[in-house]
């Protein structure tokens, strides 16, 4: 085993990086050292491979897909890492090992954990994982206000990491619908642009509008009860334009919520980027409905109330690492499906941000006594994120910010029968669709 010759290729984009307390090589030291502690120490945005000898380490943070794929050769194992299937695949097609390759032997790093591969030959083990983000569950109060203040001051300070990286001269969209989680990121953010001396004027809501969907009526009553009307900017797209083969190719997953979400952040990037072609920063809400767990429980037959709030970050992470439904192409949770937006974002020059995301905020989050506050009813559920994020919004703000009923993004930007018209497919018609790509 002595004589394999191990190669590592490394296809992330350092430039992705966003990391607020180190540097980058600092970073990968810390994902190099395996350790837990270290690794959570590291504050942002990040996708990093570090290596020693046939020792390789990987984490990411939610917002950063991350895949590897090891192939055979007679020399040794050859690996290789990247953000996309696409990419992974046409690297060993240029090194003649294409034949070795199916979308389904790619494996997705999982959020919040340090993944080690040892690259010994044939066969190699399999990975181990350690945890390196691990939040303290029902440590917090019931105390709405102080949940509220909390949860949004996180919010606030993640938002201002990523305002201060931005260059003064440089335009900032928010992906708006006038719901509870774009309206609170809209809100803090042009709070928290005030507050460090920015001109708000570069700030815009950028809402998708097909036509007869409710969201651009919303986000203008939500915008104009804040007196904030002159933010609002409607992006217009024609349903027929939507090609459900354009967004599997590009978000290289086929579940239909999230197929139909990406299929909408890609009609509202392209209606930006013909508008503004030099536009670059994009901020948006996705992560605040797995954090407070709104989403209808009688939508997914798997689900109970009691596994909602029983479960450490189950919208986040889904089932977990090392249990029998996690997926280990496609890890779970939000840390599988933040494709819909990562992908649409980057395939038209966007560099995308959901501060929900962040394990501060996730932090807060967890720390809510969801059975305390709920008596395990699934109603009282689905009326709190609306109680706190609008108690946060108005503790760190002063602005009392409007409460929708909640909906998904792409059922308000048109109606839910014309938009099942477009995109209509299984699950199992729409994964047959996307490994078509590699037949």
């Amino acid at each position: 085993m002595n004589d394999y010759i191990e190669r590592v290729v490394d296809l992330l984009d350092p430039a992705l990086n966003q990391i607020h307390n180190m540097t980058l090589e600092e970073a990968r030291q810390r994902v190099l050292s395996g350790d837990a502690e270290a690794v959570r120490g590291i504050d942002g945005s990040f996708a990093l491979l570090a290596r020693e000898g046939k020792t390789v380490r990987l984490a990411r943070s939610m917002d950063r897909p991350m895949r590897y794929f090891l192939a055979k050769r007679a020399a040794g194992p050859a690996l290789i890492v990247a953000d996309r299937i696409d990419a992974i695949f046409n690297q060993l097609k240029a090194e003649g090992l294409h034949g070795q390759f199916h979308p389904s032997y790619t494996r997705m790093v999982p959020a919040h954990y340090v993944v080690e591969l040892q690259l010994i030959g044939c066969p190699d083990p399999d990975p181990t994982y350690t945890r390196y983000f691990m939040p303290q569950r029902n440590s917090l109060t019931t105390d709405l206000d102080e949940i509220g203040r909390r949860y949004i001051g996180a919010l606030a300070d993640e938002i201002a990491k990523w305002l201060k990286r931005i260059p003064v001269s440089e335009s900032i969209g928010v992906a708006f619908s006038g719901g509870v989680d774009s309206g609170a990121v809209f809100v803090v953010t042009y709070h928290v642009m005030r507050q460090l001396g920015m001109n708000p004027s570069r700030l815009k809501a950028f809402t998708l509008n097909l036509g007869d969907g409710p969201d651009f009526q919303q986000a203008r009553s939500f915008l104009d009860q804040l007196g904030l009307g002159l933010f609002l900017e409607s992006i217009e797209a024609d349903l027929a334009s939507l090609d459900v083969g354009e967004t599997l190719r590009i978000m290289e997953d086929y579940k239909p919520l999230d197929v139909e979400c990406a299929s909408m952040g890609l009609a509202l990037c392209r209606g930006i980027r013909a508008r503004y072609p030099e536009w670059k920063h994009l901020i948006d809400g996705d992560g605040g409905d797995e954090n407070l767990k709104d989403y209808p429980i009688e939508e997914n037959p798997e689900l109970t109330i009691r596994s909602v709030v029983n479960n450490l970050m189950l919208y986040q992470e889904g089932w977990g690492v090392g249990r029998i439904k996690h997926s280990l192409t496609y890890s779970g949770g939000l840390s599988r499906s933040y494709l819909r937006t990562y992908a649409p974002a980057r395939h038209f020059g966007f560099s995308g941000f959901s501060p929900f995301t962040r394990p501060s905020v996730i932090n807060v989050a967890e720390g809510i006594p969801f059975i305390a506050l709920t008596d395990m009813s699934v109603d009282k559920l689905y009326a709190l994120k609306g109680e706190i994020v609008g108690r946060g919004v108005k503790a760190i703000t002063g602005l009392d910010m409007p409460v929708f009923t909640k909906r998904r993004f792409q059922h308000g930007a048109v109606s839910v029968a014309r938009l099942r018209q477009q995109l209509s497919g299984q699950e199992s018609e729409y994964r047959k669709q996307f490994l078509a790509l590699y037949n």
